[in-house]
């Protein structure tokens, strides 16, 4: 990862993870809404309701260790200690953000049973074979090098273990190429949220498969994560959230001001929601 580009991630995440908590709560992701995104329920529960989904489609019932990649604030990694009884272990490029899920921990009684590294997800420090459990939700559309990080990802799950990735990707492009109005939305999402590119779901497949990872299933769940978007931003105009976002910094300020790049991407089938999974 290159060095601009990971002081880049790290100063946006430690500027604005505060922020984030304080208006959204632990969990830096999605919420799900429903198959076709029709569901009305309240934020907070939509973003537990996406960590369920998505264990109830890898058909994942169990764990002892878990690792997170992208870990957040340990929303996820905290999560699945708990539901599992397991060990979890999270890693983040943000300072912040690992010293804030520890504390969490701490105050949710597990942190015997969990721990949160500053770390670079394409060059993990951990030896091969050694989490049942992989978890990347979010974080893929981050990686400089999307060959390298699924490659990271297989060499440290065990044997039998299972991965589980969702994240951000554009439209397929087997039957026609990226239009010039697409790419400049691209760009445009890129700039602002600090990502290198995005792939689309055929491309992560290739690649699972090369690894090679069994029983692969991949699968688009745009729709029932698209409503989200407009959600943050009704959740951005409030007094409170404006007051930290001014607090919070330029970068954040711009995030907050670009949601609806997001929000256009998934109106016109640009931006979409991969998931991924499969067994070592």
């Amino acid at each position: 990862m290159s060095t601009i580009l990971y002081q880049q991630i790290r100063h946006f995440y430690d500027a604005s993870s505060s922020l984030w908590e304080q208006v959204w709560g632990e969990h830096m992701h999605h919420g799900y809404y429903g198959p076709d995104g029709s569901e009305e329920k309240d934020r907070r529960q939509a973003q537990i309701d996406l960590i369920e989904e998505l264990l109830q489609w890898s058909g994942v019932t169990t764990a002892e260790n878990i690792l997170d990649v992208g870990c957040g604030i340990g929303g996820s990694s905290l999560y699945l200690a708990d539901k599992f009884g397991a060990k979890a272990t999270g890693i983040t490029l943000s300072p912040v953000q690992a010293k804030r899920a520890t504390e969490r921990a701490i105050a949710a009684n597990l942190s015997h049973r969990s721990e949160f590294l500053v770390a670079n997800a394409l060059e993990m420090p951990f030896v091969d074979n050694s989490f049942d459990l992989v978890w990347s939700l979010e974080s893929g559309e981050h990686m400089p090098d999307k060959v390298k990080f699924l490659q990271e990802c297989y060499r440290v799950l065990k044997p039998g273990g299972t991965l589980i990735m969702a994240t951000w990707c554009h439209r397929p492009t087997d039957t026609s190429p990226l239009t010039e109005d697409e790419q400049k939305h691209l760009q445009d999402i890129y700039r602002v949220y600090f990502l290198p590119y995005v792939i689309s779901l055929p491309e992560y497949e290739a690649i699972a498969g090369q690894l090679p990872l069994h029983h692969i299933r991949a699968a688009d769940w745009s729709m029932a994560v698209a409503p989200f978007w407009q959600v943050v931003i009704s959740s951005a105009l409030t007094p409170s959230a404006i007051i930290g976002l001014f607090r919070s910094g330029w970068s954040t300020i711009q995030g907050a001001l670009s949601l609806g790049l997001m929000r256009r991407g998934y109106e016109r089938g640009l931006i979409r929601f991969g998931l991924i999974c499969g067994n070592k």
